[in-house]
Parts: C-alpha cells; sequence; structure tokens
C-alpha cells in the first residue's frame, strides 16, 4: 500500500471516528483531497484509494493536471481565488467552485459556464473569522449575495465554505465552524453543503456539521512551495 493510500485510509477512520462521535453517518462527508503542488501522479494514486473528488487552488496548475489525467472519472473543485480573466477557464473546466464571494464574479462564471454543461456548483466563500488577509464575503453581506447568486441560470447554488482563523483549542476552532453552520440555516435556501474541514480542524467541523471536508497534508505530507507554479 502507497503511503498516499495509507493517509486516505487514516483520515477516512478519522472521519469516521468524528461522526461517530456525534451520531452523523460518514457517508455523508466527501472527502476531498487538495491538491496544489502535488503533481498529477498523486491525484492519480488518490483516485486509484477511492478519492475522486479533487480541489485545485491554482488555475494554470489544474488545468494542466486535467490534461494528464482526462482518463479518470474526477470530478474537480476550484478552492482559490478567483480573478476576472480566469472566470471562462474556470466555469468550462470545473464542476465545483468553493470560492465565490462576489456578484459579479458568480455572474461571469453564469454567463460562461457552457449551455451544454450541468450547472456549476457554487459554495460561497464566507469570511467568518473576520480576517483582513483572507477572502470571502462577510456574513452581514452573506444573505444578499446569496440571494443573488441563487437566481443565476447557469449556477446551483449549493453551500457555504470557509477557511476559519488558526485557533490553539479545539472548543475555539468549532466557533466560527458554527457560526458558519448556523448562516447557512439563516439563509432558509435549499443548500446542502458545508464545505469546511481541513487536516488540522477536520473533527472539529464534522461535529458542526460539514459535509465536505478539504485535506491536503494529511493525505500527501508536508507541501514543498520552492517549485510551485501560480498563475501567471
Amino acid at each position: 500500500m502507497s503511503t498516499i493510500a495509507e493517509n486516505i485510509a487514516n483520515v477516512r477512520m478519522r472521519i469516521l471516528r468524528a461522526a461517530h462521535a456525534v451520531g452523523r453517518d460518514s457517508q455523508d462527508i466527501t472527502l476531498m483531497a487538495v491538491s496544489k503542488t502535488r503533481p498529477a501522479s498523486a491525484i492519480r494514486e488518490a483516485h486509484a484509494a477511492g478519492v475522486a473528488d479533487i480541489g485545485e487552488n491554482y488555475l494554470q496548475e489544474a488545468l494542466a493536471k486535467m490534461t494528464e489525467l482526462t482518463d479518470l472519472p474526477l470530478v474537480w473543485h476550484f478552492i482559490g481565488p478567483i480573478q476576472s480573466n480566469k472566470t471562462r477557464a474556470i466555469a468550462e473546466h470545473f464542476q465545483w467552485v468553493h470560492s465565490v464571494d462576489r456578484l459579479k464574479i458568480a455572474q461571469r462564471l453564469s454567463d460562461q459556464r457552457p449551455a451544454d454543461a450541468p450547472p456549476l456548483n457554487i459554495c460561497l466563500q464566507v469570511n467568518i473569522s473576520g480576517e483582513d488577509s483572507k477572502s470571502g464575503v462577510s456574513p452581514d453581506e452573506l444573505p444578499a449575495l446569496a440571494r443573488a447568486v441563487a437566481e443565476l441560470p447557469r449556477l446551483r447554488l449549493r453551500g457555504l465554505m470557509a477557511i476559519p482563523a488558526p485557533a490553539a483549542t479545539s472548543a475555539e476552532r468549532r466557533v466560527p465552524l458554527r457560526a458558519l453552520r448556523e448562516a447557512m440555516a439563516e439563509l432558509a435556501l435549499p443548500l446542502d453543503t458545508l464545505s469546511m474541514g481541513m487536516s488540522d480542524d477536520l473533527d472539529e467541523a464534522i461535529a458542526e456539521g460539514a459535509t465536505l471536508v478539504r485535506i491536503g497534508t494529511a493525505l500527501f505530507g508536508a507541501r514543498d512551495y520552492s517549485s510551485t507554479q501560480k498563475d501567471h
């Protein structure tokens, strides 16, 4: 068994235990492999171990991997910041986008989604911890954005995403995750996806209702950014 396969087995067991601890079915929680800076071969190993959902942050890097992996039935999620000049390629090549925080970007994705493709699945990114350095719509502005995005014809609003600020204790980690869950409930829209929880706060996210967890380091090991190719 490869290291990646072993890591995936360990993370799935962690998901199972975290779900069991709060009376949830682990089958209701999707494991996304966050593969930024990782080679296509690592994604191939992850798929062989049963992971189909792949999260990418950098468009050009992702497109290159898609070309290498056309033989695999992968579900591609864009999870990085979105620049206006990248929306067409994102709308054409991804099945999910988790990082929408402005109506302008959502409108461009809707306009540029191919007519013969299914609606693009959208999560709105919420700056749930109020950090100046983080992308995301503020909780106060979320309801108006959600209502507007839900009306766009080529998109399907699925839920919310957040990257909370790091916290020292489990109880502190749960506070923003709970706030995101409550924010989604208050929208009173037919949403089904809470994209939250990474390698360090996976257990707390599941306790607070995560339906999709975004895991990179725990699957692939520590990242080496020295050769990272960001978008140009």
